[in-house]
């Protein structure tokens, strides 16, 4: 497996890998990973696609990335994934996958063609005071020590940040910036969270800085992501004869070291309440999804709060699966599961999913958004933040494109909103979000967009029915930890298997992005197949000196560099440097960046 840039190898298609007609393939988990790898199979390795079997858990493919409409609770998101223009692999896939609106065209032209008719964009990134505008006004608010800090975090190398967390590389000035409001609330990331995890995002986005403000840098699909996504691309698989086994709880993958090689010889499985084992030879493929970020979800709904009480620190089955595997490493080289799930506290948040149609609540939601969530349309463009409830839940909300289901009434919208502090009193409601029903949850967010105190009571109960989601291991990928503590998605030796997901380890991508996952996915089958075509690479704008410019230019709240407050020796060295580059490339170049006028 090789990575490639550019259109010559995207274009192109591969030949039929040697043998692949006697090989099986044996995928565990049907998130975007297994999807993707599946697809990958059948489109590129050209595998039968009777011969190739997702073994499913559940009675719903997809995984993490789902949506859906309960009979007793109502319709629920766990969350969501925000998307860019760069998920190469994504792109690379989906352009092949029949949208299911419209099978003449693929999912791809179908997002871009939205996106470009209606671009997103956030028109009020965050609230103060019951539902006014906080006038973050797009600017990040850095100080210099903070700046400086990131710029030495971007160049440092990820060895160096192993096992250190972001308040050991940032000073205590940046916690208070615009920067962090934004940073932390878009990705999730904590302040114990994992530096390299960091790294790699300034790497990966530094292209969006100027879109991280309004989020003008995103795209969304039309519907919630399981039905936009992996229904499609289930419908894509099942036609082309792939097998889809739902209740099989997979508990371990028997692993034979020989010499050098390591062999996958066994799946065992529970199914319909009995432990089975299927034999396996080197012709068989087993790709094995370690880890899941929702693990134990606890759900609650408008009168329950959630159970929580089977949430135990390390204690999940894709970590038992997961820890089953690693038991079996010579040299740790299948990761260290118990680095991402022993500590609950440090990896958890909560969501919530608010149904409404009443014209009260809906007004307050226009006079914040400035758009009519009704329309079809972007309406917030992203979460809008509560800074008044940073020290308490620390809640955020958003509201994509209506109907976010298809089944959804036309005169209703959902609001999705989650909270990063679960054990903290809320600003109204006096108790920690995961102890409260999804009736006092809604409360809260009525509370914070404006609605009248008297009637929020009174609404949360009869004008809205909330569904709650606690997720003990939501975070768990964050934390900080070792390059060896994720298996490479093809460990050294490996004959027939692989890791995918989240939790296995691929360079310079981001975890927490479905781009991630589908990476892993084609990764696992161009490596196992020996596939002759290049996997499209990272995209690369942290090699990009105009990009880099730019980035500078926003980090400064688009100012030139000269007026920036600078000390009389720095004042000196600038003045130095631009002689030098005067009437060259160079000098074109800060120019069309705004460093210089």
């Amino acid at each position: 497996m090789y990575y490639s840039a550019g259109t010559y190898e995207s274009f192109a298609h591969p030949e039929k890998p040697e043998g692949v007609d006697k090989k099986s393939a044996y995928i565990i988990g049907t998130g975007l990973a297994g999807l993707t790898a599946a697809f990958y199979l059948v489109r590129d390795g050209q595998m039968k696609g009777e011969h190739i079997h997702l073994l499913e858990k559940l009675t719903l493919a997809g995984g993490s990335c789902d949506g859906r409409k309960d009979i007793t609770k109502g319709f629920f998101m766990r969350g969501g994934r925000e998307m860019d223009n760069h998920f190469e692999v994504m792109w690379d896939m989906f352009r092949d996958v029949p949208s299911m609106e419209n099978p003449e065209i693929s999912v791809l032209d179908e997002y871009y063609w939205l996106n470009k008719h209606d671009p997103n964009y956030s028109l009020c990134r965050a609230t103060v005071n019951r539902g006014q505008d906080a006038h973050t006004d797009k600017k990040f608010g850095l100080d210099k020590a903070s700046a400086q800090a990131l710029s030495k975090l971007f160049i440092t190398p990820e060895k160096e940040l192993e096992d250190k967390k972001i308040s050991e590389v940032l000073p205590d000035s940046f916690w208070d910036t615009n920067f962090w409001l934004y940073w932390q609330t878009m990705f999730a990331f904590q302040r114990w969270s994992s530096a390299l995890e960091m790294k790699r995002y300034l790497c990966r986005y530094v292209h969006h800085i100027d879109g991280l403000p309004d989020f003008s840098a995103l795209r969304f699909t039309k519907y919630n992501q399981y039905e936009s996504l992996i229904m499609p691309l289930v419908n894509y698989l099942t036609a082309h004869g792939v097998q889809i086994e739902y209740g099989m709880d997979v508990k371990n993958v028997v692993i034979e070291t020989v010499g050098d090689k390591k062999i996958a010889r066994q799946i065992i499985y529970i199914k319909d309440g009995e432990e089975q084992t299927l034999d396996l030879v080197e012709d068989d493929l087993v790709f094995i999804t370690n880890g899941c970020c929702t693990d134990t979800s606890c759900y609650g709904d408008q009168t329950h709060v959630p159970d929580l009480s089977k949430v135990k620190n390390g204690a999940g089955e894709s970590w038992d699966l997961w820890k089953n595997i690693a038991r079996q490493a010579k040299h740790g080289e299948f990761g260290n599961p118990d680095n991402f799930c022993d500590d609950y506290e440090a990896t958890n948040w909560m969501s919530a999913t608010v149904a409404t149609s009443d014209e009260k609540i809906i007004s307050k939601i226009k006079d914040i958004c400035k758009r009519d969530p009704r329309d079809g349309k972007v309406t917030t463009g992203g979460i809008v933040t509560v800074k008044d409830s940073t020290e308490n839940w620390y809640l955020s909300w958003t509201i994509n494109r209506q109907p976010q289901f298809k089944a959804q009434d036309k005169n209703m919208v959902l609001v999705w909103l989650y909270a990063l502090n679960t054990n903290k009193e809320g600003n109204f409601v006096k108790k920690a979000m995961r102890d409260c029903t999804g009736k006092e949850v809604c409360e809260e967010w009525l509370y914070h967009i404006g609605v009248d105190p008297k009637e929020i009571p009174d609404l949360a109960e009869n004008a809205c029915n909330t569904t709650t989601c606690f997720m003990p291991f939501i975070n768990a990928f964050f934390q900080p930890r070792k390059n060896e503590d994720r298996p490479k998605v093809v460990p050294e030796g490996s004959v027939n298997f692989a890791f995918l997901g989240q939790f296995a380890e691929t360079p310079r991508d981001t975890i927490f992005t479905i781009e991630y996952s589908m990476r892993t996915g084609m990764e696992s089958v161009y490596t196992l197949l020996d596939i002759d075509r290049g996997v499209p690479e990272v995209w690369g704008s942290k090699y990009d000196v105009r990009e880099l410019l730019r980035a500078c230019y926003y980090a400064i709240d688009k100012k030139p560099i000269t007026d920036v407050k600078l000390s009389f020796a720095e004042k000196e060295a600038l003045k130095v440097l631009l002689k030098k580059v005067r009437g060259t490339d160079v000098e074109i170049l800060l120019k069309n960046s705004g460093l210089i006028e």
